[in-house]
């Protein structure tokens, strides 16, 4: 037999990996085959072990078993700095950037240029090569600016930059596009095209099968810590690879809008907090779920923070039924019976070093007392209630928020919010970094509290999930509601129009 040719030879194999933690397998003989030039989509539901596979190669975990080569050799790495020297980077979802540093030192951190026998750091040098690198990518950005300072895209380009200064031969990018506007996704897909033509391979994760399809060579499906296939793209179809991913028919439809609306629960008026937002006005109706649509920084969240009590308006009304209230904090909207499910699980929702049912009952800890002292029993039976509920996939109500996937943290979240009963949630960006089944249940989620008689406000970026969730939609533009849409007669290119500051009615 003859050899393949080099570009045809696998620059990286990884061979019956296996992995589990407990009693939970999260890898069963996994294999995985990358050749130079190559992108390469990995992707399956939240928890299917697509981060343990990566960490597995990258050395943070050690496998149960199986192989892994890497340029025709067999390889163990220590952890992902050894793996980065090698020429094996990843770039995790959640940045590891020093915000303090400088761009410069922030790509050459630990391994700065020195003068030789003095050993101080050669900052002439340091900052020439770091713009040699950002050249080299186009990115338009000083190498002595201060990181925390740049905006989240930037600074994913920067650790983009950071990874190929090694000599990067094969680059993970895990959800790279989770914080990117469309116009920064198709840059960093330029980016990628020039990274495949210097030979590059690429492990591209994503939830987003519209961008796998885009930029992919072949698509790999892991479900349930087993490979299902791996396809060439051109071989397969968005809803294969969701069959493929989920194990059954998923259907792309929404929840049935088969909710009633009552009456007006929340309404405010004229609610402003210079220079977020102005003169915001609109009411939540019983039964029903809202969409407020709008381009990154509207104020969208700005306003439902406002509502919740966590930001102070500097003038305006808030009324519960029909009844000003004034809300001072958080703590006085949980007993109005307001929730609110963050955008930023890990930051601002959930506390991952604690365990599912700890986080089940923080927002309820009241209910949950005896006499003044937590109740473990009660505590314990609200997390089994809705980890049934919702369907959460845990090892236990003891498993740390931590250790679960993406969806099952999200659905962590969404439960302790229910867990108080509220007449009124406030939901943002609520399939954000969750995966397709993921969504679906979510979906499912807010739709049955619609149908309960809750009145539901969800903050979204995607158009489609707007589009397809939502009862009504209002649409803000730099901080001002522009104009307000029922499901009929809203499409993608309405409410755009609004979003762009153009108002209903204008010619």
């Amino acid at each position: 037999m003859s050899a393949a040719p080099a570009s045809q030879r696998p620059l990286l194999l990884m061979h019956a990996i296996r992995k589990h933690f407990g009693g939970v397998q999260a890898l069963r003989g996994v294999d995985l085959e990358l050749r130079p030039g190559e992108v390469l989509a990995l992707v399956g539901e939240n928890g299917a072990g697509k981060s343990t596979l990566m960490e597995i190669l990258c050395g943070n975990l050690r496998a149960d078993g199986g192989r892994i080569e890497y340029q025709g050799r067999a390889v163990h790495f220590a952890g992902a700095r050894e793996a980065a020297f090698a020429g094996v980077s990843i770039v995790h979802q959640e940045l590891s950037l020093v915000p303090y540093l400088t761009v410069a030192e922030n790509i050459y951190c630990a391994r700065e240029p020195v003068y030789p026998v003095i050993g101080f750091v050669n900052r002439k040098r340091l900052y020439r090569e770091a713009a040699e690198i950002l050249r080299r990518f186009d990115l338009h950005v000083a190498p002595n600016a201060q990181v925390g300072g740049l905006p989240v895209a930037v600074q994913q380009m920067i650790e983009i930059a950071k990874a190929l200064s090694l000599d990067c031969r094969v680059l993970v990018l895990d959800e790279p596009t989770s914080a990117l506007t469309d116009r920064e996704t198709r840059f960093l897909f330029e980016i990628i095209g020039r990274l495949r033509e210097r030979g590059v391979a690429v492990i591209y994760i994503s939830h987003k099968l519209d961008e796998v399809f885009r930029i992919a060579d072949r698509v790999m499906v892991l479900r349930d810590g087993e490979l299902v296939g791996t396809r060439p793209r051109a071989e397969v179809t968005p809803d294969d690879v969701v069959r493929m991913m989920v194990g059954r028919e998923l259907g792309t439809g929404y929840p049935a809008r088969d909710n009633e609306r009552g009456e007006p629960l929340l309404r405010v008026e004229g609610l402003t907090r210079e220079p977020r937002f102005r003169d915001v006005s609109f009411a939540l109706h019983a039964g029903e779920i809202v969409g407020l649509a709008g381009l990154v920084g509207a104020g969208r969240t700005e306003v439902a923070r406002a509502i919740f009590g966590i930001d102070r308006p500097q003038r305006g009304a808030i009324y519960l039924d029909g009844a000003p209230v004034g809300i001072r904090d958080p703590g006085q909207a949980v007993k109005l019976g307001i929730g609110y499910v963050p955008e930023d699980r890990k930051e601002q929702g959930l506390f991952l070093g604690l365990t599912v049912r700890q986080n089940v009952g923080a927002a309820s800890l009241r209910e949950n007392s005896v006499g003044g002292f937590m109740s473990p029993w009660r505590e314990q039976r609200l997390a089994e209630e809705y980890v049934q509920r919702l369907r959460i996939r845990t090892p236990g109500t003891q498993a740390v928020a931590s250790t679960l996937s993406g969806g099952n943290q999200q659905k962590v979240l969404l439960a302790k919010w229910l867990a108080i009963r509220p007449r009124i949630l406030l939901v943002d960006e609520p399939t954000r970094g969750v995966d397709v089944g993921a969504k679906a249940e979510v979906h499912g989620i807010l739709r049955e509290l619609a149908r309960a008689g809750v009145a539901v406000l969800m903050v979204s970026s995607e158009l489609p999930e707007v589009l397809g969730a939502s009862d009504r939609i209002l649409v803000m533009h730099e901080g001002e509601i522009t104009g307000e849409l029922s499901a009929e007669e809203a499409t993608e290119e309405r409410v755009m129009f609004l979003a762009a500051g153009r108002r209903a009615g204008a010619a």
